[in-house]
């Protein structure tokens, strides 16, 4: 063979792997981005932004003619990397910092089971007889990382015993202020401050303990239920409603309903 014809040869061969290589790597990002997003409102968001492009693509004169809706959108365009910064800033630093601690994007492969739900149970009974506050966030989909960045990590077996010592309002323990974290079937991290929702129109007696738990699931697809100091109430929080007035039987009903077959895998 013509050694002209073996060196294109070669040549074609390595920009064939080089290409199945660069596609590979970004379609992993492109899914890794997406997990990172999945559950939060970032999703909605990215959601939004395509539909807007969608739009700014098809109102030009060549399909629509909308003139000046497109002038409009070519604006927004044009500035669209520093609009993509700034909204989803703290995704951005997220996934960075995971990067640094997990550059290869490494999980456990742990599993949360009806047991565990069970002793959340429990705990939330026991921690309602002795009117103790609490707030237990159970993760979905959404990664809760930024809720954890100056909490006290734990990795602990979720027990009631282990979740009602947690919330026994001491001075010695320092546990008790925030909310506490199950990830993957354990409790991740205790401690952690949530952010307090924005919403006016929510009950004026709810406290700071509730806002927060409707805060975190405005942010994310997180479950969140709250023990009520002041009257004992058991209540649920999701996607930014909380519902309240919950007894064993009932609270039970609940998290299966969040959590059962078909709702989330991993929680089967």
């Amino acid at each position: 063979m013509n050694p002209f014809s073996d060196i294109f040869l070669d040549l074609s061969k390595a920009a064939l792997i080089s290409s199945i290589v660069d596609v590979t790597i970004v379609f992993y990002i492109i899914y890794r981005v997406m997990l990172l997003i999945k559950g939060t409102r970032a999703l909605q968001m990215l959601i939004g932004v395509f539909l807007t492009l969608g739009l700014y693509l098809i109102s030009n004169d060549a399909v629509l003619g909308l003139t000046t809706l497109h002038w409009i959108l070519e604006k927004f365009v044009s500035y669209f990397l520093v609009i993509l910064i700034i909204l989803f800033q703290p995704d951005i630093r997220r996934a960075l910092s995971q990067v640094g601690r997990n550059p290869l994007f490494l999980t456990g492969n742990r599993k949360a089971g009806t047991a565990v739900y069970e002793e959340v149970i429990k705990a939330a009974m026991r921690l309602s007889d002795k009117r103790l506050g609490a707030l237990i966030v159970l993760e979905k989909e959404a990664d809760l990382t930024p809720f954890t960045e100056e909490a006290i990590a734990m990795d602990a077996q979720v027990t009631a015993d282990t979740l009602f010592s947690i919330f026994i309002p001491t001075h010695e323990n320092p546990l008790h202020d925030g909310a506490v974290i199950i990830r993957e079937g354990r409790i991740s991290h205790a401690a952690c401050f949530l952010p307090l929702t924005e919403n006016q129109k929510i009950d004026k007696n709810l406290g700071t303990r509730h806002r927060a738990a409707i805060g975190l699931t405005e942010a994310t697809d997180a479950v969140v239920v709250v023990v009520s100091e002041e009257t004992g109430t058991v209540s649920i929080c999701d996607h930014g409603e909380i519902r309240r007035g919950f007894d064993a039987r009932s609270l039970r009903d609940a998290l299966m309903d969040l959590f059962g077959p078909g709702r989330r895998k991993g929680h089967e």
